[in-house]
């Protein structure tokens, strides 16, 4: 759809919403520091095998099909680099659907001492955009121990809330938001767990080029009676 694909190509107009200079590991305080790891499994000791456990959540990392569609949807263009990739999400809540911009800033693809010996760790990290209602950080990993095989996927997050100018908004996100940025920590862990057993196909963008994630998916029913905002912090 037209819209959407013009909702995504604006982001890039959009800025990082907080200063890098201000936040973890530089300053701590009002920040949420979070990790959530979920064992995926075991390969050969070495590298990562071709079509093994490492490959196959990397592919389904890197096209956000871990997300709950519950909680969290995105859209991103295909194809295109993964690095500077914007992505329009909409958090969903209730009736509620806020539409909130990231930017993939970093990605990840080398050895790494590790508790139990180097780890081979792939994966990226996003930054939040001018407009949504937090600023931080957010990485998603994959590691792979390279002396026993085992594999992990890392959830490893910094946030807070960002400035929110509507007071119902406000509150509302004062009281849920950082539940519901729990469980959708906890929704994560458990879809990717699932999806390995029977991992969907590569992501396919529609006749505008852009992607839906998780793939899919279809608006319901209600859809029509939910209240959209777009960008609506700072």
């Amino acid at each position: 759809m037209r819209d959407l694909a013009t909702a995504v190509a604006d982001l890039r107009h959009r800025p990082v919403n907080y200063d890098e200079g201000q936040a973890p590991p530089v300053v701590v305080d009002g920040w949420h520091q979070d990790r959530r790891v979920l064992v995926l499994g075991r390969e050969g000791p070495g590298e990562p095998e071709p079509g093994g456990v490492v490959e196959t959540a990397g592919a389904l990392v890197n096209s956000y099909e871990f997300s709950d569609p519950r909680i969290l949807r995105a859209a991103y263009h295909l194809p295109g680099d993964l690095v500077g990739r914007d992505m329009l999400l909409e958090g969903r809540f209730l009736v509620l659907r806020f539409l909130i911009g990231v930017r993939i800033t970093d990605q990840h693809n080398e050895v790494r001492p590790g508790a139990n010996g180097p780890e081979r760790v792939i994966g990226w990290s996003y930054r939040t955009l001018q407009g949504h209602l937090e600023q931080g950080r957010l990485t998603y990993e994959v590691a792979k121990e390279l002396e026993t095989g085992r594999v992990e996927f890392r959830i490893i997050a910094y946030s807070r809330r960002a400035p929110i100018p509507n007071p119902l908004l406000h509150l509302g996100f004062r009281l849920f938001g950082r539940y519901t940025q729990l469980q959708f920590y906890r929704h994560a862990l458990v879809r990717l767990h699932r999806l390995m057993q029977a991992p969907p196909g590569p992501p396919a963008p529609g006749p505008d080029g852009i992607v839906r994630a998780p793939s899919g998916v279809e608006p319901g029913r209600s859809e029509r009676w939910t209240v959209r905002f777009a960008h609506p912090g700072r």
